[in-house]
């Protein structure tokens, strides 16, 4: 008789299924990285590349950047599991419904934001940002990106029975988005002005647990909805 399938079976076997679909469109896979590189680049050039300037809007462009290029991402969370049938089998699947929205928004997360947040430093020399606030801005990142991944699937479940919904779910996502823009940016700003950005950070960190319990639940609920 077959064991049933524990929680770390199906997370497992998920994240390889994941990850394989993710290989044979590597070109995709790619998209927000370069998006946000691009962005970037282009405020670079906007502002004349005067070190001054860069400097003083570093962190603010690159939480933009990071915000936008999770966005464009974002229709991709469920998007093909819902047209090839696959969420349908989520929901019968053995183990709940919510354990296997958190395994998918981290496993996006680790393939359209941890690219980034790697990069974080490079990307904070090419627009001048000084070393002293370079701990700051990855701090806010680590703690603010997979909380915009968390967010974000909420919006992505509930849009999920949609067609051409791309717009709909920008619009429903960015209100949820500035809160963690604002404590993300800040906290690097306060930073800058010798204060201490722990305040920032642990509103982030607060907000992150939170998301933790609550999102996939919702997200969960949300599908649910979506597909009956």
């Amino acid at each position: 008789m077959d064991a049933a399938p524990t929680l770390a079976g199906t997370a497992r076997a998920l994240v390889l299924r994941d990850l394989r679909l993710l290989w044979r469109r590597r070109g995709d896979a790619l998209q927000p990285a370069l998006f946000a590189l691009l962005v970037i680049v282009l405020f670079a050039l906007a502002l004349g590349g005067e070190a001054r300037v860069l400097a003083a809007v570093a962190a603010a462009v690159l939480w933009v950047a990071v915000l936008l290029s999770g966005l464009l991402a974002l229709d991709t969370l469920f998007r093909g599991d819902a047209e090839d049938g696959s969420l349908e089998q989520w929901m019968l699947a053995p183990v709940p419904l919510a354990w296997l929205v958190l395994v998918r928004t981290a496993t996006h997360w680790a393939t359209t934001a941890l690219p980034l947040l790697l990069a974080a430093p490079l990307l904070a020399e090419l627009l001048q940002l000084p070393r002293a606030q370079l701990p700051a801005l990855l701090a806010s990142l680590a703690l603010g990106t997979p909380l915009l991944s968390l967010l974000g699937a909420v919006v992505a479940a509930l849009t999920v029975g949609m067609r051409r919904s791309g717009i709909l779910l920008a619009l429903l996502a960015l209100p949820l988005y500035v809160p963690v823009l604002v404590f993300g940016a800040g906290s690097v700003a306060l930073a800058a002005q010798g204060q201490d950005p722990g305040g920032a950070l642990l509103m982030l960190g607060a907000g992150l647990v939170l998301a933790l319990v609550l999102a996939p639940v919702a997200a969960a609920a949300a599908i649910r909805i979506a597909l009956n």
